[in-house]
């Protein structure tokens, strides 16, 4: 594939499929919005509005809801690419990178969660000054964080490491965790999410 050839996704197809994904979940599982509230902590009338496509969710709201329903991230930002003729996949963070919800944080799924592999990758963009603490996610859930542009540092274990260009850590995310950006400058990373397992669509956590 040529690199002029990768599709771009537009925020309102992003609102679209993130709507028609959450219905198809809640469904198959038989879960009612307040089913589905309880098991994601993310309210009722929160849920109603990303299914009506009138909200466009921060990440934190999006992994509660990947979390609750035992799915990956990647599953509510767009539909796995189909790979192209010998099984390549080319992908560009120029044509992906969007910015859900608020704060400023860009966000590119390079490759979206496939069961077949088991984790997904993203291309992370943090403002000067961004700082997100995240919840823990699913048991078993890892990941590795490596950073090619500018400075940032990570919680881990209830510490914050430092990174800059070129330096790498792997952690449990199945326990608080954070991201922050102290520094004048953006900071760009990679972000591979490993899941111990493949998500069960009938299995309530």
């Amino acid at each position: 594939m040529n690199p002029n050839e990768a599709s771009t996704v537009n925020p309102q197809e992003r609102n679209d499929h993130l709507a028609a994904t959450l219905r198809t979940l809640r469904n198959e599982r038989g879960w009612s919005l307040d089913r589905a509230a309880r098991e994601t902590g993310v309210s009722k009338a929160m849920l109603g509005q990303i299914e009506r496509g009138e909200s466009s969710p921060t990440v934190a709201t999006l992994w509660k809801i990947a979390t609750g329903f035992a799915t990956s991230l990647s599953t509510f930002l767009e539909p796995v690419p189909p790979a192209a003729e010998g099984g390549h996949l080319f992908r560009s963070a120029d044509a992906l990178r969007t910015q859900p919800g608020n704060g400023g944080m860009l966000v590119a799924p390079l490759f979206p969660y496939e069961a077949r592999f088991g984790f997904e990758v993203f291309e992370l963009t943090l403002p000067p000054g961004y700082e997100r603490l995240s919840e823990a996610h699913e048991p078993g859930v890892t990941e590795s964080v490596l950073v090619v542009r500018g400075t940032m540092e990570v919680l881990v274990e209830e510490s914050w490491i430092a990174l800059g260009e070129g330096e790498a850590v792997r952690f449990p995310a199945d326990r608080p965790h954070g991201y922050r950006n102290p520094s004048a400058e953006p900071a760009v990373f990679h972000n591979l999410i490993h899941y111990a397992r493949t998500p069960d669509p009938t299995r309530s956590i």
